[in-house]
């Protein structure tokens, strides 16, 4: 059987979670395709499966053609399921929902979506995020639904040891724009160095290639603003696998992965930090309630609140049986919570559900 996944770039959660899902389900002899309109920076991580960058119409459609899909999952992108009809696909098209930014605009697009959705698709698939699935119940109450944790897989992406490091580092990972909230990450680093310790490091994971020059120039200046230049260190586009090695590290060093967005659909950075035994603290930003439970998997500090972050953040760095007893649970929670195995069966029972027979 195969299915083709439809998403706007090859980079950020969507593409960590194809190519988790890829491997999922290819255990249970379902082939997945990948389709990117468009390559926004030159690495693409290997997904290990066909994957099509292209949003030419014609194009799509030879590669519908040849696909002989049983279903095309469309992530984000509501309006294009008209055009997939009208490029002749007649199959089952499942519209898939994986974080909109800040309430109010998921909110305005699943609203929008509403003639989409049900006029050219046949389902909707979603992470457990409270938000998104209260919406889907006000806007699409008699519309199948299928709503399971997204996977992972603990035993590809997990701790390597490595020589430690002598400063702690407090690492961020997103885009500089909005939703992810870098300032409040400067705000937040800037008071641990003043008031904890002058010596920590700040790592910065982004891809350079999706930040506005605007929201670039503010970061720019903030980070001048806060005399941070010395502390700061920027990665850009580091491959995926590479990843596991930085977040064993920044574990090791006695620092922790500081998660400051403002919403959050499923947040696969933080459940790569919790494999690799490096420690979270997040904004309390909904979707990440699946994986963090406060003091016992990773710690939450109220969004905007940085002297509550800066003072969770310190205990999670000095109170060190607290901080051992974090990266042990929260290892443990991740490699029982989001299996592959769970996943793939919950995504046949979903196919089944629409009369894709399949027993994998």
């Amino acid at each position: 059987m195969n299915i083709l996944f439809v998403y706007y770039v090859s980079s950020g959660g969507v593409e960590t979670l194809n190519r988790q899902r890829s491997s999922a389900l290819k255990k249970k002899n379902i082939n997945c395709h990948f389709l990117y309109y468009q390559k926004v920076r030159e690495l693409v991580n290997n997904h290990d499966a066909p994957t099509f960058i292209t949003n030419d119409d014609n194009e799509i459609k030879t590669i519908i053609n040849k696909g002989n899909y049983s279903a095309i999952i469309i992530t984000s992108d509501y309006k294009s399921l008209p055009k997939f009809r009208s490029l002749g696909y007649q199959g089952n098209i499942i519209w898939e929902i994986q974080g909109f930014g800040p309430k109010h605009i998921a909110r305005s697009e699943l609203a929008n979506a509403i003639p989409y959705v049900t006029g050219y698709s046949n389902g909707i698939l979603s992470s457990i995020t409270p938000h998104i699935i209260s919406l889907l119940n006000e806007f699409y109450p008699s519309f199948p639904k299928f709503i399971f944790h997204n996977c992972f897989d603990t035993s590809r992406f997990l701790y390597r040891a490595l020589p430690k490091v002598d400063s702690p580092i407090i690492a961020w990972t997103g885009r500089i724009e909005d939703n992810k909230n870098w300032r409040e990450f400067l705000q937040i680093g800037h008071q641990l160095i003043k008031v904890y310790n002058a010596a920590i490091k700040l790592y910065m994971f982004e891809d350079h290639t999706l930040s506005s020059p605007t929201e670039r120039d503010e970061f720019n200046r903030l980070t001048k603003q806060l005399n941070l230049q010395n502390n700061l260190t920027i990665f850009s586009n580091v491959p995926n696998e590479r990843m596991a090695d930085y977040f064993s590290m920044i574990g090791d060093s006695g620092g922790f992965l500081c998660s400051t967005s403002k919403v959050e659909g499923f947040g696969y950075a933080i459940v790569e930090a919790m494999s690799c035994r490096c420690p979270v603290l997040s904004s309390d930003s909904d979707g990440v309630s699946s994986s963090i439970i406060h003091n016992q998997t990773g710690k939450f500090y109220s969004l905007g609140n940085i002297y509550q972050a800066m003072n969770e953040g310190i205990d999670l760095m000095a109170n060190h049986q607290l901080r051992e007893s974090i990266r042990t649970q929260g290892t443990k929670h991740v490699t029982t919570l989001f299996t592959p195995e769970q996943y793939s069966t919950q995504f046949i029972s979903m196919l089944n559900s629409l009369g894709i027979n399949f027993q994998g």
